[in-house]
């Protein structure tokens, strides 16, 4: 599995980065807006504290295919390399996905609510298809399940896209996507934490403690 971090806080992404193994981190609009930054200097904030080594995931605003594949050149030398333009799965944006790839730039397909959609990015050169499971959950779809068929349809084809889901509400729609074959999720700071608490560990850890500290002089 694959964990990316879903933020644009400069700081929690610092202390993810730090504490956990991440493969790197998405943004999106939303994110950007409630850090109250401007994207350039957000991003290149990220950019140094993750590196060269690991994925930066930025969305497009471009309603049109050509202003999409203008503004995918612009993320792209402004983010630096490993960096993956998101595009929603529109019309337009399916033209600008076909565009940007042959450009030789990284494209993840998102804004996906059905598995046909994410099947159509990846055959226009998608490299990430990035289904929202707790939007699709809260009108009564199962969303671990489409990403599941997402992934399912991705092999059977034997396509090289990945399904990266996201929009994440608890750690059983986490645990339950990784059950369904999916390979990389993109989530909130506040659930890396949760995804690794059990009240269980933090009494074996203090059993530990108690019994061992007069005795590990080392």
């Amino acid at each position: 599995m694959k964990y990316m971090v879903d933020s644009a806080d400069v700081r929690a992404i610092k202390k993810i980065n730090e504490y956990y193994p991440i493969s790197g981190v998405t943004t999106n609009p939303s994110l950007v807006f409630e850090a109250g930054r401007d994207l350039k200097t957000l991003i290149r904030e990220i950019r140094e504290i993750i590196g060269p080594e690991k994925m930066l995931h930025v969305q497009t605003l471009s309603l049109k295919a050509k202003d999409i594949v203008a503004e995918a050149g612009r993320i792209v030398d402004f983010a630096g390399p490993n960096t993956y333009v998101k595009i929603p799965v529109t019309p337009e944006g399916m033209k600008a996905i076909m565009a940007v790839k042959a450009q030789g730039i990284g494209v993840t397909a998102t804004a996906i609510f059905t598995p046909q959609q994410a099947l159509m990015a990846a055959t226009a050169g998608a490299d990430f298809v990035a289904p929202y499971i707790n939007r699709l959950d809260n009108i009564a779809v199962n969303g671990v399940e489409i990403a599941g068929q997402i992934a399912d349809l991705l092999r059977t084809a034997g396509s090289p896209c990945e399904v990266l889901a996201a929009s994440f509400n608890n750690i059983e729609q986490i645990h339950m996507t990784s059950l369904h074959g999916v390979g990389v999720v993109t989530i909130s700071p506040k659930m890396f934490e949760k995804i690794i608490y059990h009240p269980l560990t933090d009494i074996a850890v203090e059993d530990f403690v108690a019994k061992g500290k007069d005795l590990y002089n080392i």
